[in-house]
């Protein structure tokens, strides 16, 4: 799941899409509508993976749109970041129990791809 908000400084329209292809360089994604190249956009992807097993991730990217062929938009990516979520006070761990080490973790697949992205 794919968030777009055009513009930097101010949100000048927001949607939603589906990804395509990820890389250090930038993303592919299906708008679900034609959107002009030459944007600035900000781009809130879903992470797959919980941070501590217990946080929801977004990694958050800023470009610019660098490539349309109808739906299909490509970004080239000038800063990302990965965000937390928010976590649900039923969703943590309870006093006491100990959660995912992050050590191991950080050394999962999903993890092991994102090292050769940035």
């Amino acid at each position: 799941m794919v968030d777009v908000a055009l513009g930097r400084r101010r949100i000048l329209d927001a949607g939603t899409g589906r990804t395509i292809d990820l890389s250090s360089g930038g993303l592919s994604f299906d708008a679900g509508r034609h959107l002009p190249e030459g944007l600035n956009v900000e781009i809130s992807v879903t992470w797959p993976v919980l941070l501590h097993n217990v946080a929801p991730l977004q990694l958050v990217i800023s470009g610019r749109i660098v490539r349309t062929n109808g739906r299909q938009v490509a970004v080239r990516t000038v800063q990302h970041e990965f965000r937390t979520a928010g976590v649900h006070a039923e969703a943590r761990p309870a006093a006491g129990s100990n959660p995912r080490n992050p050590a191991i973790l950080a050394n999962s697949p999903i993890f092991a791809t994102l090292g050769k992205m940035l």
